[in-house]
């Protein structure tokens, strides 16, 4: 976080608990940034609240430390098995993920128990946490639902909602999972309830009426809105020119820590697969990677480990990464917003950083709708011979799998065209193959389950 995204307001000067002080202490946490300095007191009063703020501005903290100082003044309530006294709904696993990691970090001196539920895998480890006592629950819709309806937990005595990220909830299609949920809990006046939001559209206003107890609306106007801060630029590469073009800007700017996004995982493989045949360890994250491992590279990627993280949209959201300096996007995303969206991984917490994108042959007429939608035009730079680097052939490190009922020898794929000349002919898309049955459009890779 840098010091000037801060206030001056510091955490010692609320009302919390000693255990979140010592908390806030141990993380070098000493000012709150302006969506904090908001909300925190009138969440501390008991009074609910709506906060909207730009990603990477600490609305996790600030609902996190309003949900566990109402728990810590209230420990007469006794902490049982299957009864968690909050619920916290994020829409994707990996916003789940981080927000329970930075619980983790807060409860260390409180004697708080954490539990978390999302799709994707460890299904009987986490049916198994309903065991052992719980007071805060984080999870996404679907799995949360799932165990809600096998009766592994009621939510009658939850004394706090959180939910996190409101607006995605409506753009992955959960608003009715959530509603279903929130019908099962204490009514709005019993309990403490908590939207935040990067945008507060119609929508999203409307779900706060309803189901929260006369909400005071913070809004943080950021001086500085992310998009501005991030210098913008666009080359408009030929498909046998992107592997080229990206190698030769990674020599050029030399990112301390980037991620590239590409728009299938077909894409973001042969990418990924060239970068480290070229001498650049990465991490690669798609649908296809299993989540443990996800979790995995992430963390080494947010660690250091490697510079560089190859990634679908399942990236583009709900991650705190912190000291991204570029993104690039090798695929050209459909809209705006995602465009946005997957930018907004530099630049966070009020520092600076470079989005660099490709408008090649394929993608290249979406840059109207971007353009459209961030209300400026993206500066367009030549492509020169120095910035095209001839990479060196890429090696299959991902094996595909044979299809069904294909005899021996058929599942092995033919070498993609223009691999013996190091690339020339490469493209995002590769040549046409015949989908598997099982394949599914990548943007499903998002879905929490």
């Amino acid at each position: 976080m840098s010091k000037h995204h801060l206030t001056e307001i510091p955490f010692s000067s609320l009302p919390l608990e000693p255990g979140l002080q010592q908390a806030l202490k141990d993380n070098k946490l000493e000012f709150c940034t302006p969506i904090q300095a908001e909300s925190l007191p009138v969440l501390l009063d008991n009074r609910d609240c709506a906060g909207q703020a730009q990603t990477g501005t600490g609305k996790t903290l600030a609902f996190l430390l309003a949900c566990m100082q109402r728990l810590l003044k209230h420990p007469e309530i006794e902490t049982t098995p299957g009864k968690p006294k909050v619920l916290i709904l994020a829409p994707t696993r990996e916003l789940a993920l981080q927000i329970h990691k930075d619980a983790q970090t807060l409860v260390q001196h409180t004697g708080l128990k954490l539990a978390i539920c999302y799709g994707g895998m460890a299904y009987e480890q986490q049916k198994s946490q309903f065991e052992q006592p719980v007071d805060i629950l984080i999870g996404t819709p679907g799995r949360l639902i799932d165990f809600l309806k096998q009766k592994l937990y009621t939510l009658k005595s939850a004394q706090c909602l959180v939910l996190d990220e409101a607006d995605r909830m409506f753009d992955m299609g959960f608003i009715n999972d959530v509603r279903f949920m929130l019908r099962r809990l204490p009514p709005p006046e019993q309990r403490l309830s908590m939207l935040f939001s990067a945008t507060m559209a119609q929508k999203v206003m409307e779900l706060a009426y309803e189901h929260m107890n006369n909400a005071i609306l913070i809004k943080i106007e950021s001086d500085s809105p992310a998009v501005e801060r991030i210098d913008q630029t666009m080359y408009h590469p030929a498909n046998s020119e992107k592997i080229p073009l990206l190698l030769g800007l990674i020599k050029k700017f030399q990112p301390e820590r980037a991620i590239i996004f590409s728009n299938t995982k077909h894409a973001a493989t042969r990418v990924w697969e060239y970068l480290m045949s070229n001498g650049h360890q990465s991490a690669l994250i798609s649908g296809d990677i299993p989540q443990k491992k996800r979790e995995s590279l992430l963390q080494k990627f947010h660690d250091g480990e490697y510079a560089f993280l190859v990634a679908t949209d399942v990236a583009s959201r709900g991650l705190h990464i912190p000291d991204v300096t570029h993104v690039f996007n090798y695929d050209l995303p459909d809209l705006g917003e995602d465009y946005v969206h997957r930018i907004g991984r530099t630049a966070r917490a009020g520092n600076k950083g470079h989005a660099i994108s490709f408008a090649c042959e394929d993608y290249a007429m979406n840059m109207m709708d971007i353009e459209s939608y961030i209300q400026r035009s993206v500066p367009n730079l030549p492509i020169t011979s120095d910035l095209l680097i001839q990479p060196i052939p890429r090696k299959r490190l991902i094996e595909r799998k044979p299809r069904p009922n294909s005899k021996p020898g058929q599942g092995r794929q033919r070498p993609h065209q223009g691999a013996s000349r190091g690339g020339q002919n490469d493209t995002s898309k590769g040549p046409r193959r015949a989908r598997s049955p099982s394949k599914k459009p990548s943007g499903s890779e998002q879905q929490s389950g």
